[in-house]
């Protein structure tokens, strides 16, 4: 079975995060609930977190499992968390997208070299921002593609 990486049920527009936790755990929880991964995978994203920051710049972040989370995956899937506000996220960043990204067999360094493409440019982030509907957000995905 296939499983596609980036339905429409895996974003999430105009989000509020109390916290850099609280917006992993969404965005993790979002790759759990569609059975991309286990819930122990939620705990390898706060791990990854520890080692280094997943913030990329830009207000962009990339919450994603460690190494050793490989047995958390089923599936490859990408979380899409739009936060208008902004959350705090680690050393005076603020993260107004959080991608949480499950990779199964290396999958996620092609799905992390795309949202570095795509969020490389700061109008692609401001469009992403300003999105109103889920098909936006899935639009400029696949102009990647």
């Amino acid at each position: 079975m296939t499983k596609a990486i980036l339905p429409e049920e895996n974003i999430q527009l105009g989000v509020k995060a109390a916290d850099q936790k609280d917006a992993i755990r969404k965005a993790g929880q979002i790759l759990v609930d569609g059975g991309y991964t286990d819930a122990g995978y939620i705990d390898k994203m706060f791990e990854r977190e520890e080692i280094t920051s997943t913030f990329m710049g830009n207000g962009v972040a990339i919450p994603h499992g460690t190494d050793d989370a490989k047995s958390s995956v089923h599936y490859s899937g990408l979380s899409v968390l739009q936060i208008p506000e902004g959350v705090e996220y680690g050393n005076g960043n603020t993260a107004k997208l959080v991608f949480g990204i499950a990779g199964k067999d290396n999958e996620h360094l092609e799905i992390l070299s795309k949202i570095a493409i795509l969020c490389s440019e700061e109008a692609n982030v401001e469009k992403m921002l300003k999105a109103t509907t889920k098909q936006e957000l899935l639009d400029m995905f696949q102009e990647v593609e």
